[in-house]
């Protein structure tokens, strides 16, 4: 009975959406309301405001701690000798490879699509950071003092030095243990405190986009189509250009006997939108449909499940761009760069968190300046973008294993 009970339960990502359905509903009639009504104006829109803000930060006081000690995880596993050998560094080249390439490409179709152009929200017109170089931005993603950076909240930094910790822990190995376990134990809290705020979202959502709606009417509707259009077309790419491009390079066989292979992963994963859950089907088509050996499987899948996260990574450069857009924001090419390096990295450390999609996504638009806010547009819509990426993290990871387990001299 309460097996049949927890099936009933609805899922957190149906509770934003329903909230964001209704916040949106709420914003339209309000709105006109709140001129000639003053209990709207002075106490209703005011309240809404307030959950508003109180959600955004308590998802800033999550950013830094729990990126922070998942990075530091990650690349401990990623950093251990016993990993770290030829297998180990030719899938995390990849991943990281595929990764890069898929927020630029989000990147790209976000400045050529232009989803938030029109859309004109206040307060925060200008641009985004003073214009730095690209060689700047690359010097100072590495952190002189690293406990300011923490302190600052400079993502860049905080990623870079829980790299090298992780990394360094690993490689002493008794002595790093403590080190590990004690972060392995902060970092268990804070996915447990993140899981407990993102049971907050739904009103959350439903108080920022009500006054979002209430204050631009109409107006805040069209942009979220070319949103969709725009990550939708970008995952099409990621994998036709990058993931057939590999396996056509790499075994020289027709990208369709690739798809054709992994096709019940990918729908799994589509429709789950969990790339854990569909570990399973992953590697079972890519060793028996590809052939790729369960020494290499079972290393890569599971560690692509980890740190592998292209799909993710073209939502946040859309995403990113969209905010800026619909705020008046010009970012130039710095601070897109910044946006690259940071969610490129990021992606070590953002699995197994729950809410991940919305913490990534608000640690990017703090790193690159951006209004936090912003969230609040993209959440509503954030379970029809969820089944694209969720499908593109797992082809990746097969694509990667595939790769891989041909470099290693496997016959297909």
């Amino acid at each position: 009975m309460q097996g049949i009970q927890e099936k009933k339960k609805m899922s957190l990502i149906s509770k934003i959406t329903i909230g964001f359905i209704i916040g949106i509903i709420l914003g339209f009639i309000i709105g006109p309301m709140a001129d000639t009504t003053p209990v709207i104006a002075n106490y209703v829109l005011p309240t809404l405001g307030l959950i508003g803000r109180i959600f955004l930060a308590l998802l800033k006081m999550l950013i830094v701690p729990l990126v922070f000690t998942s990075i530091i995880m990650g690349a401990a596993s990623v950093g251990d000798p016993k990993v770290l050998g030829r297998i180990g560094i030719k899938t995390v080249v990849l991943y990281l490879l595929t990764t890069l390439v898929a927020i630029i490409l989000g990147l790209v179709l976000a400045n050529f699509i232009q989803p938030g152009i029109g859309l004109s929200l206040e307060g925060a017109a200008g641009e985004a950071k003073a214009a730095m170089s690209a060689f700047d931005v690359i010097e100072s993603i590495f952190p002189a003092n690293p406990l300011e950076a923490l302190v600052s909240g400079r993502m860049l930094q905080v990623i870079v030095f829980a790299l090298f910790l992780g990394v360094g822990a690993s490689l002493i190995g008794e002595k790093g243990r403590k080190f590990l376990d004690v972060n392995e134990s902060i970092a268990e809290t804070m996915y447990k405190v993140t899981a407990m705020v993102m049971q907050l979202a739904p009103l959350g959502i439903f108080a920022l986009i009500a006054t979002t709606a209430a204050k631009y009417g109409f107006a805040v509707l069209a942009p979220f189509a070319k949103v969709i259009l725009a990550v939708y077309i970008g995952c099409f790419l990621q994998m036709v250009i990058v993931y057939s491009g590999l396996v056509t390079a790499f075994t020289k066989k027709s990208p369709m006997w690739f798809f054709g292979g992994v096709k019940e992963a990918m729908l799994a994963a589509f429709v789950t939108r969990s790339s854990s859950a569909v570990l399973p089907i992953s590697m079972k088509n890519v060793q028996d449909n590809l052939g790729v050996s369960e020494k290499v499987s079972a290393f890569v899948l599971p560690l692509g499940a980890t740190i592998n996260m292209d799909g993710t990574a073209l939502y946040q450069g859309v995403c990113a761009l969209f905010v800026a857009q619909a705020f008046g924001i010009h970012l130039n090419l710095a601070a897109q760069v910044g946006i690259v390096l940071t969610g490129t990295l990021a992606s070590i450390g953002t699995a197994g968190v729950p809410g991940a999609g919305l913490i990534m996504l608000s640690m990017v638009l703090a790193s690159a300046g951006l209004p936090i806010e912003g969230i609040g547009l993209v959440a509503g819509i954030d379970a029809v973008l969820d089944m694209a990426r969720t499908c593109v993290n797992v082809t990746g990871d097969m694509c990667v294993a595939t790769v891989v387990a041909k470099s290693e001299g496997e016959e297909f």
